[in-house]
């Protein structure tokens, strides 16, 4: 089995390698290559690649290049994880849209906006190049915003899933607060990547007792405290949102906040010198214990289990990934992309059912789902008009003189990442 890694050179890559390590008997890997166009960055980084796969015994072969044909050619799965423009224009996404006081935060809102716009034209000619060399190979999707990149995947053709690690990072936490294995917590978690709620923990699998109401109960405080939410938000709302609904339910709070504080950008950027400076350690043979504040925790369990369920290899019935929608939320476009329980296997990924939503929830994924529809086009085909409607229709912006200054700002900020600007 040959596995290829789109944006191979990032920091985070070790902590995916140490999944594959770990977990090969659930995703046997005979190759493994690393793709990314930082050549310097690659090095230090395939290096401890191979490190860590001989201290603890695995076989496969680990590959750099920064030629992306020869990367995914032959790959049975192709994993993107790309960073257009590098932390320094996740900065600026994250710094100029709170001189409106709008919120600046790279997936979400405007700076998430500029992401995508940056990132979409990116990832469909990587994934043309690898439909060219290999049209079975799964497209498998971690690159920011999850839920428009892979919109942007499926609406052109490709064999894609999206998968973003909040679910299992929300399933790993409440398995630890019930005392019980993870495998034996399933979640109804339902909305769209970056916009989701649990509104069900159930023991067992999809037909186990939801025990939400009793998790709520005895551990608020705690689950309140890893939102970064008052509790009587998660007690007034029944669910578990996922922390991303801090920047709708707290917009102005955060917005402030934002402005007190350097940029998580700035912060990941200090981060990752830090870390190549320990990967070109010849001694290191293990992911630092650094890495952990990087973000993206349980990434490589994910996606270790989401590509051995689709190259048939096994991997859990169930799991949490961004997938068509076809008429799962009845109020959606069937080709909307959704984030929600679905049965994976070698022919993709199907959600399971979703019992009707309330308004309360149903409304703001109807609203931003109408924003990702507008935002992939601005994508696809560029132009002010159609980033000044999109910014227009996102709930964290919504005012046409704040979406004014929003899309010359953005444009302003991108220009280099922009082919029609």
């Amino acid at each position: 089995m040959k596995l290829a890694v789109v944006g191979g050179g990032s920091t985070y890559t070790p902590e995916l390698i140490d999944g594959f390590a770990r977990l090969r008997d659930t995703l046997p890997i005979e190759e493994l290559v690393l793709v990314d166009p930082a050549a310097d960055r690659l090095e230090l980084v395939g290096g401890l690649a191979r490190r860590i796969f001989a201290k603890q015994g695995h076989p496969g072969r680990i590959v750099t290049t920064s030629d992306v044909d020869a990367g995914v050619a032959d790959a049975d799965a192709v994993l993107l994880q790309l960073r257009v423009g590098g932390q320094a224009a996740r900065n600026q996404d994250e710094t100029w849209p709170l001189e409106c006081g709008c919120v600046g935060q790279e997936t979400t809102g405007a700076g998430g906006l500029a992401k995508a716009l940056r990132t979409v034209p990116v990832v469909l000619d990587i994934a043309e190049r690898v439909r060219r060399t290999n049209p079975n190979a799964w497209i498998i999707d971690f690159t920011n915003p999850v839920g428009i990149v892979t919109r942007a995947l499926l609406q052109a053709g490709h064999k894609a899933v999206g998968l973003c690690n909040v679910a299992i990072g929300f399933q790993r936490k409440f398995a630890k607060l019930l005392d019980v294995s993870p495998g034996e917590v399933h979640l109804d978690h339902v909305g769209l990547n970056h916009l989701t709620w649990e509104t069900g923990v159930r023991l067992g699998g999809p037909e186990g007792v939801d025990i939400l109401p009793k998790l709520l109960a005895e551990h608020g405080d705690a689950v309140a405290e890893d939102l970064r939410m008052p509790r009587a938000i998660v007690d007034r709302l029944g669910v578990v949102p996922s922390y991303y609904l801090r920047y709708y339910y707290q917009h102005d709070a955060v917005v402030e906040e934002l402005r007190t504080k350097p940029s998580r950008a700035a912060e990941v950027a200090e981060m990752e010198k830090q870390l190549l400076a320990m990967y070109g350690d010849p001694e290191l043979d293990e992911k630092p214990e650094l890495l952990a504040k990087r973000g993206g925790a349980f990434y490589s369990e994910a996606a270790v289990d989401l590509a051995a369920s689709l190259l048939g290899n096994g991997g859990s019935p169930y799991q949490v990934v961004n997938t068509v929608n076809n008429g799962t939320l009845p109020f959606l476009p069937d080709d909307a992309v959704i984030e929600v329980q679905a049965a994976v296997d070698g022919s993709g990924a199907r959600p399971l059912p979703v019992p009707q939503l309330d308004p309360l929830y149903a409304g703001l994924i109807a609203n931003v789902t109408a924003y990702e529809d507008l935002a992939l086009r601005a994508a696809v085909h560029g132009g002010r008009e159609r980033v000044f409607k999109a910014l227009l229709a996102h709930p964290l912006v919504g005012q046409y003189a704040y979406a004014e200054q929003l899309t010359d700002s953005l444009v302003a900020h991108n220009r280099e990442h922009l082919a029609w600007a």
